[in-house]
């Protein structure tokens, strides 16, 4: 049987490549088709396989390829998959937009319809220079359009989450299974005796609310470490004596932080989110607003708590509860909890998957 792999960009190691990964170890003769690639920030595991891209590699590739949308699709479609017996897409860009050979099977494992043409599309576009907000506009429609209609391209659909069902369902109109996303546990450890401060942790976009942790803990005198990139001014204005910027750490560095401290706030709504699961595999709780990826890996009063609304003094509150009942949250129950995710179970339950839509294909 011969494989194709669908990748949206391959410009780093996140959550979609960390899937990625495993998809190439159940088949490690596959074939990977991605938009573009910058092959020094990739995995061993995933430079083992050859690897196609697009003309967009060669007009603007690692570095501009964001502001290349508009030319996505044709480059997607320029694909020749002929001689593939089964397409697997990998979607958070527009991957599964590739034309798959009509005697072929097309599994989309999908970790979001694009938010940047759907819910979230002003927050990408408002800061952008005046010729990108333009090329939306003009063209923002018929994305929307071209995205609709290549669902039809997919003969199953898989969601990272219930909470991504649900958008599958809403702007396709498909159903899709749920599998979640594999977790790396053996990376992370409990510590003996946690630290006094909270911490946020991931890239830093609009729609993951840091501002509301900022404010939070401010108002409370409470010590925030923030961990990644994108940090805006108003955010470093905002943020009192107590919050600490720490921009993009190693994965040792990382794995420290998410052991050592009290809990992690988690104001944004993700579509799963893989650094919940990584803090509570190392024994620590998390404080999450209650929407999205989260309510389907955090359990209440035992690995963490929920706030209801997206505002500071929400937040405040749960912290306060929180800090009431520190005793009761036991770092050796919390990580089993996270346990449940493995890289293992994930794969076991993918190709189960696999198997059974192939064989009602034969």
């Amino acid at each position: 049987m011969k494989v194709a792999i669908v990748h949206y960009w391959l410009v780093g190691m996140r959550g979609g490549e960390k899937v990625l990964e495993c998809l190439c170890e159940l088949y490690p003769e596959a074939d990977i088709f991605t938009l573009v690639v910058d092959r020094g920030k990739l995995s061993p595991t995933l430079l083992k396989h050859r690897i196609t891209t697009s003309f967009l590699q060669k007009i603007g590739g690692k570095r501009f390829y964001q502001k290349m949308l508009p030319l996505m699709p044709q480059a997607l479609e320029a694909f020749d998959l002929s001689g593939y017996d089964l397409i697997l897409s990998s979607e958070a860009g527009p991957a599964k937009g590739i034309i798959p050979p009509p005697d072929s099977v097309h599994i989309c494992y999908c970790h979001s319809p694009m938010r940047y043409i759907w819910d979230l599309y002003p927050q990408y576009y408002r800061k952008a220079g005046w010729l990108a907000r333009l090329a939306m506009r003009l063209t923002s429609s018929w994305l929307r359009a071209w995205d609709v209609t290549t669902s039809a391209r997919v003969d199953h659909f898989i969601a990272n989450s219930s909470f991504v069902a649900k958008r599958i369902e809403k702007f396709y109109r498909r159903e899709a299974a749920v599998i979640h996303p594999p977790v790396d546990v053996s990376r992370f450890e409990p510590a003996d005796t946690p630290e006094d401060y909270y911490l946020c942790a991931g890239q830093i976009t609009p729609y993951k609310r840091i501002d509301v942790a900022i404010e939070a803990c401010t108002r409370l005198n409470k010590r925030l470490v923030i961990i990644g990139s994108g940090a805006t001014r108003e955010m470093k204005r905002q943020a009192g004596p107590t919050i600490t910027f720490l921009d993009k750490v190693d994965d040792e560095a990382m794995a420290r932080h998410f052991r050592n401290c009290r809990a992690l706030l988690f104001p944004g709504v993700e579509d799963f989110g893989i650094v919940p699961l990584e803090v509570m595999a190392s024994g620590r709780p998390v404080l999450a607003y209650r929407r999205g990826g989260a309510v389907e890996t955090v359990v209440e009063n035992q690995t963490g708590m929920f706030f209801n609304e997206q505002t500071a003094e929400s937040l405040m509150d749960v912290i306060g509860r929180f800090e009431a009942r520190l005793d009761s949250f036991n770092p050796a129950a919390i990580r089993q909890h996270a346990q449940g995710w493995t890289r293992e179970i994930f794969k076991e339950r993918l190709q189960s998957f696999i198997a059974s839509q192939l064989g009602k294909a034969a």
